[in-house]
Parts: C-alpha cells; structure tokens; sequence
C-alpha cells in the first residue's frame, strides 16, 4: 500500500491557524436580511421543516456563497465558521428553520439517532455514560477527538457553558502525516478493521457493532473516520468483536497524543451564533468537559445537522455497514427499523 504523505489544503496545523482568523466568516447585514426573510417565506408555507430545501428556502445572494463553502469544506481546508446568526432574537422554530434552511443548501439532511432526528440537541441531559445506549454528546462529559458517520456535520451554538466546553479540531491529513514521521511502522495497523460500537442504535439485520478501519484510500482521497470512546466500548461490550492487535491499540495512542499537541489543534469558544461546518473525512473534532450554568434555561446547547452533500466524494464499499450505504447525497446517518424522521425543537 502506498503511505506517502498527503498534501493540499486539508494538511493545516492549529499553531499556524490559530494566528489568522481567515477560517471565521461574519455574515453580512444585507445576508442576515435575506435569512430572515427566507425564515418568513417558509413559516408562511405551513410546511413540516423535514422538507427545507433550497427551492423552499430562497438565498439569492447568500446561496452561491454557501456553495463556496461546501467547496472549501470537501476540496479546501476542510472546515469553517460562520458567524452572527442572530439566534437570541429568534424563537426555536425560527433558529430551526434559519439553520435547516442554510444546512439544506450544503447537502440534504440525515438521521442522527434511531429517533430519526434531523435536527440534533447537544445538551447535557443528565444521562449516564455507562449505560450502552447513551452517547457522549448527551452528557457534560469530555469528547475525545472523532468523526461523525455522515459526510458534513453542523453545529450552530444556541447557548454557552459557563465554563469549558471548547471545541477542538485537528486535521486527520496532517494526524496522518505524522505518524508517517514519527513512527511509519504503526499506519498499517490503522488500515485494519476497528470495530466500533453502535450504542445500542442498530440496523436491522446488522451486528450491534460494526467493522471499519480508521483510515482509507479511495478514489485518489485519504480519509478518516474514528470514535475511539466506541472502539472501546465493542471491545468491553462485545466478546465475539475482533480483538484488537497491540499495534492497533499503539495507533489509537498515537493518533490521540497527535491530536492532542497544541501545535497539531485548534481550539475555539462558541460564542452564541456561530455555525461551525466539518468535513468528517478528513477533520477530527472534540469537545472539552463542560459547567453549566444553574439555570437550566442557560445550559449550553447546540443544534446539530448530518448533511450528505451530492457532491461528495467517492468512499469505499467498507463504509456501507456504518453508512447505510456509499452513494453521495444518500449517505450517512442512522436508521433502525422504525425509525420516522423529525425536526424536534427540544432535546428529547
């Protein structure tokens, strides 16, 4: 297999990153004005907001922009906030459909959980990590760093904490690139299968976990994708998974000391407004732990979207287990049998 290393755009460090500010775009007043009348046209339709989608949510000026940043996502750096959605001015079905209505012209949405939710709550909603159904971003609990099983994910942040709870990214391409310096002997071990747990959110016909390497070539195209806290949690859960090697275990190591250099990271606040955009494929995120305010109307909150993107890139059949499949702008997210999709409001 070849390991050289990557190049481009998606190859960035946090330390160099950290000293610009060109990956944060402000939305501009006249741009505001054309999601509020966007939100407007909508509400007026009467419409159920699973069916947002660009023809439903006009952005004539801001529209092409947004194509902008879809390209920058898959093509460029890999990740960009936007900022100044003005979301304490607005009430929840209006954030809903503000944020629906810009995620709709990036990619179309997808299910988060086996609830069908389109629209995801992240919120500490009091739950306990050690049940095997809870997933981490239901608690105040640190998230080590990750992907999500879609191509693009969202967070628009309605709430802050009172302390923590910053937001950390790294760039999977340059995680890659120096493991191939530091120590080349590992990377074969993170082309085998993981298998990862599913939290108990399971397909029909599927194992409650499924099997996937931590990196790929496809198509021209590295890519990551990687939940260490799930990876753990099959080996604890599931006797029948695959044992991992005492290499594997050396990688995941590694990738998470990589990660975790303040030179390899970036590490932002969410202020109230901001819209953060990750390409899953190539970029790595994680959360702080977090203090919430007493007041539960005060509690950190974010909104959630898993987008499929048309035009995203080719993966391998590898993916279809997690994916429900490989074709782009029909991929990713999470369907049980039952599963009705919704645009809820509140955390459930």
């Amino acid at each position: 297999m070849d390991y050289d290393p990557v190049a481009g755009p998606g190859v960035w460090y946090g330390r160099e990153l950290a000293r610009r500010d060109d990956w944060i775009r402000p939305f501009a007043p006249r741009e505001l004005d054309e999601i509020d009348a966007a939100v407007r046209i909508f509400a007026s339709t009467g419409k159920s907001l699973e069916t947002l989608s660009p023809a439903s949510f006009p952005l004539p000026n801001l529209g092409p922009f947004l194509r902008e940043v879809l390209n920058e996502l898959l093509e460029g750096r890999g990740f960009v906030l936007l900022r100044g959605l003005p979301v304490e001015r607005m009430t929840r079905e209006e954030q809903a459909i503000a944020y629906l209505g810009l995620g709709a012209w990036l990619g179309r949405f997808r299910s988060q959980n086996a609830k069908g939710h389109l629209l995801g709550h992240v919120k500490d909603l009091g739950l306990d990590i050690r049940d095997p159904n809870v997933r981490y971003y239901q608690t105040s609990r640190k998230l080590e760093y990750h992907t999500d099983s879609v191509d693009v994910v969202g967070l628009l942040c309605l709430k802050a904490a009172k302390a923590g709870g910053e937001s950390y990214l790294a760039s999977s391409m340059s995680v890659y690139n120096e493991i191939l310096r530091k120590k080349p002997g590992l990377l074969p071990a993170l082309f085998e299968p993981f298998p990862t747990d599913r939290r108990g959110e399971v397909p029909e016909g599927m194992k409650p976990w499924f099997d996937i390497p931590v990196f790929h070539r496809h198509a021209g195209k590295l890519s990551c994708i990687y939940v260490r806290q799930y990876i753990e949690s099959a080996q604890a859960h599931f006797p029948e998974a695959r044992r991992l090697s005492a290499e594997q275990r050396a990688a995941m190591d590694l990738v998470d000391e990589i990660c975790n250099d303040p030179s390899v990271h970036l590490s932002m606040d969410f202020r109230p407004g901001d819209v953060q955009l990750l390409h899953n494929h190539q970029i790595l995120h994680s959360r702080g732990d977090f203090e919430n305010w007493p007041e539960p109307e005060r509690h950190r909150h974010l909104l959630r979207l898993w987008l499929a993107p048309p035009q995203a890139r080719p993966l391998p059949e590898v993916f279809d287990p997690r994916y429900g499949g490989v074709l782009p702008g029909e991929r990713g997210g999470i369907v049980v049998k039952g599963t009705r999709l919704t645009v809820p409001l509140e955390a459930e």
